[in-house]
């Protein structure tokens, strides 16, 4: 499978799924109550759902940049500075859904073959702190991108379901519906 057939989708469905656990905080809550979510945390020393919303779109931006072989663009610094500051300024959830609809139109406008390069290609992965990783494009993906972006989306879905929104497995995984054999479907 390519690179590119294997990120795509996956980024997308779970940010989509991202944004419906979003609105279904929304629907369930009062709006100062859901606007507080934001600023929820599992524990003290991690950062809030607000960030992690943020670098789960982060893990897509840099994934599909690096991949490319391109330069991180500047807003992808902002968007970082906003996830490291939202302990302070959590911002808003239409913020919170812009940045997953701006990663989700990122992903929409990739050519079929845009991350396809050779799985043995070097990548080389700096971290803040000054740590470098040698990958391989295959070990990278596997072992970061999507590594890196399911920690971030499932510590948000775990601070919401903390914080009483009601979520499920079937909001976890709406996007498997799609192959459900209807007449296999639980009834009531």
């Amino acid at each position: 499978m390519s690179l590119t057939k294997f990120l795509v989708p996956t980024y997308t469905q779970m940010l989509k799924a991202l944004s419906a656990w979003l609105s279904k905080a929304q629907t369930q809550m009062p709006n100062a109550e859901a606007e507080a979510l934001l600023s929820a945390r599992i524990a003290p020393d991690m950062f809030p759902l607000s960030t992690q919303i943020r670098f789960a779109c982060v893990q897509v931006y840099e994934a599909v940049f690096r991949l490319k072989g391109e330069a991180f663009p500047a807003f992808l610094d902002e968007l970082l500075d906003e996830g490291r500051n939202a302990g302070e300024q959590p911002g808003t959830l239409a913020d919170a859904q812009s940045r997953i609809d701006e990663a989700i139109a990122l992903l929409d406008s990739l050519a079929p073959d845009a991350l396809d390069k050779d799985p043995g290609t070097s990548i080389v992965h700096e971290l803040p702190n000054g740590m470098i990783f040698d990958l391989t494009a295959e070990q990278y993906v596997r072992d970061w991108a999507i590594a890196q972006f399911y920690f971030h989306l499932m510590t948000a879905y775990a601070i919401l379901r903390s914080e009483k929104v009601e979520l499920g497995k079937a909001d976890y995984v709406a996007h498997m519906f799609a192959y459900l054999r209807p007449e296999t479907m639980p009834r009531g």
